[in-house]
């Protein structure tokens, strides 16, 4: 029974709020269980006089009452009121958009889609759907994984600039990347940022090679020296000074891109220096990619097992079944995409260091399955790794996989 009549008199068991997120205001209705309008639809400001708006309404509620309050996952647009509803102790629920686009097409016909309605959408699935309240989290994740999160965004710009200074160089001097065995090294780099043309690097002197040796820290031999420059007399690209300045550009953004890089490599340390994390002590898996598993998480505290964590990263197989008929298809690829990304790059380097999982990932490729098929289970094997290392604070010990 989801209410209690006594003399006619409904007897409210619970509050269920639905908030409707926008960029700038937020659009509230409360109701009872039985969906009974508490207080008209009412807007507050994304901003402290308008959260404050929202508790005060909240307050007017019975407090003997449990109050359930859910909100649609939009992004960043909610991050400051999540943390507002967690730091005065109201629990919330966060709903995936696709159920809730679902749950209106199951429960109305109609195409009308306002905030007010919206919001009363959400307090309909709340009447119907278990209360999952919102873990709570360390006061410092939420800008754990702000900063993480930015630096993928940075790591990934760094890898585009690179593409184009490749692309660059295969007009002005093709021959220089091979060279390096395709790779830009920090004596690379440092070549291009003083001699940025083909033309400029044919001309180098002694003076030239002992400031690249004592960059290189004398990995950069004289042979290897002569040899570029050799290179570069007889290369097939184009010289002319307007083709420098992207070089010069792109190599103005990569040390701009670096020195923010390290700026919130240390941040990120400051912040997660006493966290209790165990997922690094995995060879082959860095302290930062540990943490950008953990925040994207939120903690492993709040998963029963690790089949819940597979189905927060989108990592668990869509089912078809119908009567006797029944077919797995492809990942779902819900939740964080930036959790895969990492999962699935780690894995590619856990493989590398540890016998278990390289069997196990030519295992699957012996049974015909493709190299990100296979890849998909090692990530599988490897979560699980990690569930039960994180739940059980242990680290990560070989000889205890199977």
């Amino acid at each position: 029974m989801v209410k209690q009549t006594v003399l006619n008199l409904e007897v409210i068991v619970v509050y269920l709020i639905g908030i409707d997120i926008a960029k700038y205001k937020h659009e509230c209705t409360i109701v009872t269980e039985s969906l009974e309008p508490v207080f008209p639809s009412f807007q507050f400001e994304n901003n402290r006089q308008g959260f404050e708006h929202l508790f005060e309404m909240l307050s007017r509620l019975d407090p003997s009452i449990e109050k359930r309050i859910g909100l649609e996952a939009t992004g960043h647009y909610a991050s400051n009121l999540k943390f507002f509803l967690q730091s005065v102790d109201l629990p919330f629920m966060e709903i995936n958009p696709l159920l809730l686009s679902r749950f209106r097409k199951a429960t109305t016909l109609r195409r009308s889609k306002t905030d007010k309605c919206d919001a009363k959408l959400i307090t309909q699935f709340l009447a119907t759907q278990p209360f999952l309240p919102y873990p709570p989290q360390v006061y410092h994740m939420p800008a754990l994984k702000s900063l993480l999160r930015f630096r993928d965004k940075l790591i990934r710009i760094r890898s585009d600039q690179l593409v184009q200074l490749t692309n660059v160089l295969d007009i002005v001097f093709p021959e220089f990347k091979p060279f390096f065995k395709r790779k830009f090294s920090h004596t690379a780099l440092y070549i291009l940022r003083h001699f940025p043309s083909a033309e400029k690097i044919s001309r180098m002197n002694q003076y030239s090679f002992e400031k690249i040796s004592n960059t290189s820290r004398g990995k950069f031999t004289y042979a290897q020296f002569v040899a570029l420059r050799n290179l570069a007399k007889g290369s097939i690209g184009q010289f002319h000074p307007a083709l420098c300045e992207p070089i010069i550009s792109i190599l103005t953004m990569l040390d701009v891109i670096e020195t923010q890089i390290k700026r919130l490599d240390q941040q990120i340390e400051d912040l997660s220096v006493n966290l209790p994390l165990v997922t690094d002590t995995i060879p082959g898996i860095s302290r930062i990619s540990a943490l950008t598993i953990w925040v994207e998480f939120g903690g492993f505290l709040h998963f029963d097992n690790a089949a819940q964590c597979l189905a927060f990263a989108g990592l668990e197989p869509s089912l078809n079944q119908s009567g006797e008929a029944e077919q797995k298809g492809k990942m779902v690829k819900r939740g964080s995409g930036i959790l895969r990304y990492t999962l699935m790059n780690v894995s590619m380097t856990v493989i590398k260091y540890n016998p278990v999982f390289y069997d196990f990932y030519l295992k699957k490729r012996k049974e015909g399955k493709p190299h990100r098929v296979a890849l998909t289970h090692v990530v599988k094997k490897l979560l699980r790794v990690i569930y039960q290392l994180e739940t059980k604070q242990q680290s990560f010990d070989a000889s205890l996989l199977r």
